[in-house]
This record gives structure tokens, C-alpha cells and sequence, in this order.
């Protein structure tokens, strides 16, 4: 009886000593696994920082003179084509071109008014057009063939003071992403160009136009939990 005993408990004594292995095997590759995990994680500060980088690539490639506010200021709040000019808003962060001022008046206060729009939208990390109605393409996302220039953007807009609020009514950017939320960079400009409506009889009468670089805390829902800046070239009209 003893004798059993003992081969009883040499084999426990083997079976524990192969569940110890095991069990260290599996620690180790769960270790290796989170190790793996954290070195291929990206903190909010590092996207913040790929992003900034992004920016600045952007502005070195397409020979972008920036400048602050100040001078925006001095010059009549307008930039300079020529030098290619973008006035960056420290508060923002957004960098504008005004490339036409535009006909008509500035929003009125207090007034809710429709504004339409063409624009091109390209993510500045990777140089893709994402989305755009500003030439005649189709879209495959919303059919083949689709004409997308057909779609102007249509945001209501309300301006009380300096401050702006405005959602899409309809347009490319609102099937596109999904949202009637119109990216804070979008309504930098309305308080500095016109909103009006060309007349064909006045030849200088023409939409406003701008040109953006917009940071992911002014963007789209997407933009900003990606963590993605975007450029984009818009024109904006007052609706009938």
C-alpha cells in the first residue's frame, strides 16, 4: 500500500511540475503579447504630435507663408495671393487663404440665413481626396455614375456677434459622414467674407472662396477621432 502511495504521488508530483511549465509558457506569451501591444500603441499626444507633423510637411511642400493674426489685421483682414498667404488663429488653430471676398454682406446677426457650398475635402496625412462637389466626378459610396457636383452642400447658419452656429441641411458632406454637424473650421471664414449672391448682370460680382487647413478639433466627427488634419478649398453662396 505504501509503495502505491508513493508512485501515487511522484506522479502528482509530475503532472504539477508540467502544469507549472504550462502555466509559465502561457505567462510568457501573454506577456509577450502585451509588450507587443504597448509598443505598437499610440498615446493622444503622439497622434496630436503625427499631426502637427502632417501640417507642417503640408505647409513646407505647397510653400505656404503663415501669418498671425497681427498682420492679417494690419493688411485689412486679407492674405496675400501672391506670397500665398494663410493667417493661423492661435485660438483654433486653423489656417485660412481668402482667395475671394466674395459680393453681398457680411451674416447678419442674428438672422438665421442658408448658405450653399462647393468644396474639396483632402486628408493632409495621406493626400487622399476624401470627398468633394466641387467638380463633376461620381462617388462610388453613393452609386456609380453619381454626379456629385449636382450636390451642393446647404448649411443653415446663425451668427450672433463673432460667434457662429450652423448645421447641414443637405449635401455631399452630410451623406458622406453621416452628420448634420458642421466642423468648427468651416465657419472661421464667415466672419470675414461675404455671403451673397452674384449677380450675372455685374461681372466683378463673384461666391466667396477660401482655402483651410483644419486640425482634428475643428474637423468632422471623423477627423477628430482619428486624430487627422484636413485641407480643403470651399466657396460659399447665399441661397435664394
Amino acid at each position: 500500500m505504501s509503495s502505491l502511495i508513493r508512485t501515487f504521488a511522484r506522479k502528482n508530483e509530475i503532472v504539477d511540475r508540467k502544469m507549472k511549465k504550462f502555466s509559465y509558457i502561457i505567462a510568457l506569451l501573454m506577456a509577450v503579447v502585451v509588450f507587443a501591444g504597448c509598443e505598437n500603441y499610440e498615446t493622444y499626444s503622439d497622434m496630436k504630435k503625427k499631426e502637427q507633423d502632417a501640417i507642417e510637411a503640408f505647409i513646407a511642400e505647397h510653400g505656404i507663408q503663415v501669418i498671425d493674426q497681427t498682420t492679417f489685421e494690419a493688411q485689412g483682414n486679407k492674405t496675400d495671393l501672391a506670397s500665398n498667404q494663410f493667417v493661423k488663429f492661435t485660438r483654433n488653430g486653423v489656417y485660412m487663404q481668402i482667395v475671394r471676398e466674395g459680393c453681398g454682406s457680411v451674416l447678419e446677426e442674428n438672422k438665421t440665413v442658408n448658405v450653399l457650398c462647393r468644396f474639396m475635402e483632402q486628408n493632409i496625412q495621406t493626400g487622399d481626396v476624401v470627398v468633394r462637389n466641387d467638380i463633376h466626378a461620381s462617388l462610388s459610396s453613393l452609386g456609380t455614375g453619381i454626379d456629385v457636383s449636382q450636390y451642393l452642400d446647404k448649411m443653415s447658419v446663425v451668427r450672433t456677434g463673432t460667434t457662429l452656429t450652423a448645421s447641414f441641411l443637405s449635401g455631399m458632406m452630410y451623406q458622406y459622414h453621416g452628420s448634420t454637424s458642421v466642423p468648427g473650421g468651416w465657419l472661421v471664414p464667415l466672419n470675414y467674407v461675404k455671403i451673397g449672391r452674384p449677380d450675372p448682370a455685374r461681372e466683378d460680382d463673384e461666391t466667396a472662396k477660401v482655402r483651410l487647413i483644419v486640425p482634428h478639433s475643428q474637423g468632422t466627427a471623423d477627423a477628430s477621432s482619428s486624430v487627422t488634419p484636413y485641407y480643403y478649398e470651399i466657396t460659399y453662396e447665399r441661397e435664394r
